[in-house]
C-alpha cells in the first residue's frame, strides 16, 4: 500500500503540495483531477469506479467524493474531508518560487536557519518539520484522509468510509456549500448513515509559543458586518459645506477594532475580537472632492450569540459613531466659524439596516427598478463579493440621498454557522478516547477544545437554531439569493455529529508555515485509525447493523 507509512504520507503530501491550488485558480481544478486520478488506482475503484465521483460547483469548479463500502452489510458511515485550496504566496518575497517545491524549500530553510526567527529554530532542534504553502493548511490532512480511504479499501474498518475533498474553503467555501446536497443525495444512493463527520484540519495554537495539542467538537463561527458610511459632497476647500465618508467610517472604525464587547466566552474558550478587514472611501478617480461616501468592514467570530442580538449590538455602535461624530465636527466647526460670520448648522445622522434602506429605495423608485439596479452592478462588479455587496448598497443609497446623512448596516459574504457536538455523546466518547489512546501509546498530551479557532467547511454539516435564527443576517445581506445562497433544508437535515482532529504544525498562511511530519505521520495516523474503529465498534454495539 501506498500511504501507510511516514515516508509514503510525506511524499503524497509534497506531491499535492506542487499544485499551486491558490483559491480561483487554474490549478484549484487540478489538483483535485490528482487526487480522482490517485485513488484509481486503488484495485477497489477500479472495481467499484462509481463510487469515486467527480462533482462541480457553480462556478465550474471540482470537488471529489470517495465512497469505500465495508464488506459487511453497514450502513453506518463517517465522512473524513478537508479542502485543497491555498492562500496566495506573495508574503514568501525571494523565495515564492520555492513556496509550492516543498522538498526544495525546506532544504534551503535548514540552510539558513540561522536567519530564521528564534522559535522556528526551536522547533528544529527535534522532530522533522516540512516547509511551503499548504503543507499544514491542510494538504496533509488531505494525504491523512487518503491513506484512511485506502486503509478501508483494504479492509480494515468495519463501516463505510467517505473522503469528501473540496475547493474554496479560503474564500467562500462554495466547495462545501455545493456538496451538502451532493451528501444527501449519495445518502439516499447508497442507503448511507453519516454517523460522524471528521475534518483534519490542522492544530491551531492558541497564543504565540503554544505548544498544547488540540482536538476539537466543533468549528468557531463568522460573520462580516459592514457599515457604509454616506456624507455630504463638498469641495476639499470647503470642508465644512460636506460630511466626509471617511471621517464617518473612521469614527465606527474606531469603536468596532478590537473592541471587547463582541467577544463570546464559552468555558475558558474566547472568540478573537472583530478586526478590520476593509476600509475605504469609494470615489473612483482623484478629485477635489471631498469623499462623502465610504465603507468599513469587520471579520466578526461568533460562537452561541443570537444573529438578532449581534444585529442590536452592531447598530448601537452604528449610533455611538454617529453621536462622537457630530460631537467632533460641531467642536471643529464651532472653532473654525469663530473669526467667521456665519453659524454651523445643525447635523443628524440616520442609522438604518440594509432592509431598511432597500424598502425606502422601493418606495422611491419601485421594485422593479431597484431590481434592474441590482442586476446591472451584478453584471458589472465581476469577481469579488464584498466589493459587489457594498456598491449595491452605495447605489440603494444615492436613491435615497435625501435621508443623508446615514450610517446603513450591511451583511457581505461567507457567513460560516457555529457549530458544536459538545454534549454529543457519540463525540464526547470519541474525544476521551482518543486522548487517552495518544497518551497511553504515543505519549501525546491531547486537549479537548469546542470550537476550531481558524474557521472551517465543518460550519456547513448542521444548523442549529434552524434557518429562521438567520434572518437578522439575510434580510441584510445584499446578495442574499443573488449570487449567495446557503443550502439551509440540507445543512437542517444533515445535522451531523462532527470532530476536528488533524495533523500539527505552525504559522499557517505565513512564509513560515511548516508541518511536523514526526507528529503528523508517524504517530496521528495509528491513533486516528484506532478513533475510526471505535465508532464502528460503537455503531455495532447499539446494534445499527
Amino acid at each position: 500500500m501506498k500511504w501507510q507509512s511516514k515516508e509514503g504520507l510525506k511524499a503524497l503530501t509534497i506531491s499535492l503540495c506542487e499544485y499551486a491550488s491558490v483559491t480561483g485558480s487554474q490549478e484549484e481544478i487540478g489538483i483535485m483531477e490528482f487526487v480522482d486520478y490517485e485513488l484509481r488506482t486503488l484495485t477497489y475503484f477500479s472495481e467499484n469506479s462509481s463510487h469515486l465521483q467527480t462533482h462541480y460547483t457553480d462556478d465550474g469548479r471540482k470537488f471529489v467524493t470517495a465512497l469505500v463500502k465495508s464488506k459487511k452489510p453497514a450502513a453506518e458511515t463517517i465522512i473524513l474531508m478537508g479542502h485543497l485550496d491555498v492562500v496566495d504566496v506573495e508574503d514568501y518575497g525571494e523565495w515564492k518560487n520555492l513556496a509550492f517545491r516543498p522538498k526544495e524549500l525546506t532544504v534551503q530553510m535548514l540552510e539558513q536557519r540561522e536567519s530564521l526567527p528564534d522559535f522556528v529554530q526551536k522547533d528544529l532542534e527535534k522532530d522533522e518539520w516540512l516547509f511551503g504553502r499548504g503543507v499544514m493548511d491542510m494538504k496533509a490532512g488531505i494525504a491523512l484522509c487518503m491513506s484512511m480511504v485506502e486503509a478501508a479499501a483494504a479492509g480494515e474498518f468495519d463501516g463505510n468510509i467517505m473522503l469528501l475533498a473540496v475547493p474554496d474553503e479560503e474564500v467562500n467555501s462554495a466547495g462545501m456549500r455545493a456538496a451538502v446536497p451532493v451528501l444527501q443525495e449519495l445518502a439516499r444512493e447508497h442507503n448511507l448513515n453519516y454517523k460522524v463527520v471528521w475534518n483534519t484540519e490542522p492544530m491551531f495554537t492558541k497564543y504565540p509559543g503554544d505548544t498544547q495539542r488540540y482536538l476539537y467538537q466543533g468549528s468557531l463561527g463568522k460573520i462580516l458586518p459592514g457599515f457604509y458610511c454616506y456624507g455630504e459632497e463638498a469641495h476639499v476647500a470647503e470642508p465644512f459645506s460636506g460630511l466626509n465618508g471617511n471621517f464617518m467610517a473612521s469614527h465606527i472604525t474606531s469603536l468596532m477594532e478590537l473592541n471587547p464587547m463582541f467577544t463570546e466566552k464559552v468555558e475558558d474558550e474566547k472568540t478573537p475580537p472583530p478586526a478590520n478587514l476593509i476600509q475605504k472611501d469609494l470615489k473612483e478617480v482623484y478629485s477635489t472632492q471631498i469623499p462623502h461616501a465610504a465603507v468599513t468592514v469587520f471579520n466578526l467570530m461568533t460562537m452561541g450569540k443570537p444573529l438578532k442580538e449581534v444585529t442590536t449590538a452592531l447598530l448601537d455602535i452604528a449610533g455611538t459613531a454617529a453621536e462622537n461624530i457630530i460631537r467632533d465636527y460641531n467642536e471643529r466647526e464651532k472653532e473654525f466659524a469663530e473669526t467667521l460670520d456665519y453659524i454651523p448648522r445643525k447635523r443628524n445622522i440616520n442609522i438604518y439596516t440594509y432592509d431598511q434602506l432597500w424598502d425606502l429605495a422601493v418606495s422611491k423608485v419601485g421594485e422593479e427598478e431597484a431590481e434592474r439596479m441590482l442586476s446591472y452592478l451584478q453584471a458589472e462588479v465581476q469577481g469579488d463579493d464584498r466589493e459587489l455587496s457594498y456598491r449595491i448598497v452605495h447605489e440603494m443609497a444615492s436613491v435615497c440621498k435625501d435621508k443623508a446623512p446615514m450610517i446603513v448596516l450591511f451583511y457581505a459574504p461567507p457567513y460560516y454557522p457555529p457549530v458544536s457536538s459538545k454534549g454529543d455523546k457519540t463525540i464526547d466518547t470519541l474525544s476521551s478516547e482518543l486522548i487517552k489512546i495518544a497518551k497511553d501509546e504515543s505519549d501525546i498530551d491531547l486537549e479537548m477544545v469546542n470550537y476550531f479557532p481558524g474557521l472551517s467547511d465543518l460550519s456547513y454539516t448542521s444548523l442549529p437554531g434552524g434557518a429562521e435564527a438567520l434572518t437578522p443576517l439575510l434580510k441584510n445581506m445584499p446578495l442574499w439569493e443573488v449570487t449567495y445562497d446557503l443550502p439551509l433544508a440540507e445543512m437542517e437535515q444533515l445535522d451531523m455529529s462532527m470532530i476536528n482532529f488533524g495533523p500539527d504544525g505552525r504559522d499557517p498562511h505565513s512564509w513560515l508555515e511548516r508541518l511536523n511530519v514526526t507528529y503528523s505521520f508517524e504517530k496521528l495516523p495509528p491513533v486516528m485509525k484506532k478513533g475510526i474503529k471505535l465508532l464502528f465498534e460503537d455503531a455495532d454495539e447499539e446494534g445499527t447493523y
